[in-house]
């Protein structure tokens, strides 16, 4: 199974492409939308919808994850990413893939263990899960991975008939510490 992830942002918006298969995920593809602060909150849109749109295409994911509107101080950053949510889960529609989506906390708690994780706790946690050596991730792309693991546990999850710490561990070997 194939799932994307989004971290959506008018400044910039993240992406992470999972595979998930098993007990196992791999990342397939991942990244960040950089969007000119020169053009207009309505191109920006337009710049968001066309990217992952082509994304979704190339990657045909068969699920499609987004981080639910954050609740700040400021009602007009809050507007905006509920604009940048809009046409993201509209490209998903627009592509008949179902759309599933989890708050900040919920996603930090599955990928890290707690829902006051910082940025680079989240960051870490993703490259240690995902076996990732190679490549520095901005905290939008590790966000947008975190949110596509969150995802892939939540569906993982809801197919366990039981649940009881065997079938966790049975369920999430990679989640266990051992000494």
């Amino acid at each position: 199974m194939i799932i994307i992830g989004i971290d959506p942002g008018t400044n910039i918006t993240g992406y992470g492409v999972v595979k998930f298969s098993g007990n196992n995920l791999k990342r397939i593809d991942s990244g960040i939308i950089r969007l000119p602060s020169s053009k207009s909150i309505h191109k920006r849109l337009e710049i968001i919808y066309d990217e992952l749109f082509k994304l979704l295409k190339k990657h045909k994911p068969d699920e499609f994850a987004i981080e639910t509107a954050f609740y700040g101080k400021n009602v007009q950053s809050a507007m905006k990413i509920g604009y940048a949510r809009g046409v993201s889960i509209l490209a998903a529609v627009h592509n008949g893939i179902n759309v599933s989506e989890y708050s900040p906390r919920e996603i930090k708690k599955s990928v890290v263990g707690k829902g006051a994780a910082s940025k680079q706790q989240v960051n870490y946690m993703i490259k240690n899960i995902l076996g990732i050596t190679d490549i520095k991730m901005k905290s939008d792309e590790s966000d947008a991975l975190a949110i596509a693991i969150c995802h892939a546990f939540r569906l993982k999850r809801t197919k366990s008939v039981r649940n009881d710490w065997k079938t966790f561990i049975e369920a999430f070997p990679e989640r266990v510490i051992s000494n």
